[in-house]
């Protein structure tokens, strides 16, 4: 068992840890099964037995595209086939989850500080600046896309122009 005493490790943050392990573990693996990411909680054995709320934090309170029930996080992404996923910043996700994607790193053990690392430069790559920035936005993207249709034109006259011809 893990020496947590430093911390109280939310149940949610010790499903994410299960789950980010085994990305690190697998990396051709798209995704896991619930089963599979309750197995890792237990082998990892953060806690002395299985806490009850991991089960529910793995297959719906962590679920970003999911809606929110009593959690708002969006931890875990469900993928087509049922299985889970870390959420990456430029998922998609139901608007009622507006809670966190990973654990705060003062909330973890520092034994897992690397998996905190690991996600965001390599499992998240850039994805999580250009997200920020907008662009992979694709309504973004367009801006500027037939500028030289209005070249030349004064919004005020055009549309003056429109309401003196009703």
């Amino acid at each position: 068992m893990v020496d947590t005493s430093a911390h109280v490790l939310k149940v949610a943050d010790e499903a994410w840890i299960a789950l980010a392990t085994l990305h690190r573990e697998n990396p051709n693996r798209d995704g896991y099964s619930s089963k599979e990411i309750i197995g890792q909680v237990k082998a990892a054995s953060l806690h002395s037995e299985l806490r009850s709320g991991i089960s529910p934090h793995v297959s719906l309170h962590n679920v970003a595209n999911l809606p929110a029930n009593s959690a708002r996080y969006r931890m875990f992404y469900r993928t087509a086939g049922g299985e889970y996923r870390l959420f990456r910043p430029d998922d998609d996700f139901h608007p009622s989850r507006t809670g966190k994607m990973m654990p705060e790193r003062a909330e973890l053990p520092e034994q897992f500080h690397y998996l905190l690392d690991w996600y965001e430069r390599s499992y998240c790559g850039n994805r999580a600046s250009r997200a920020a920035q907008g662009e992979d936005d694709p309504f973004l993207k367009m801006r500027g896309v037939g500028r030289e249709i209005w070249a030349g034109i004064d919004p005020d006259e055009f549309v003056d122009d429109l309401r003196n011809a009703w």
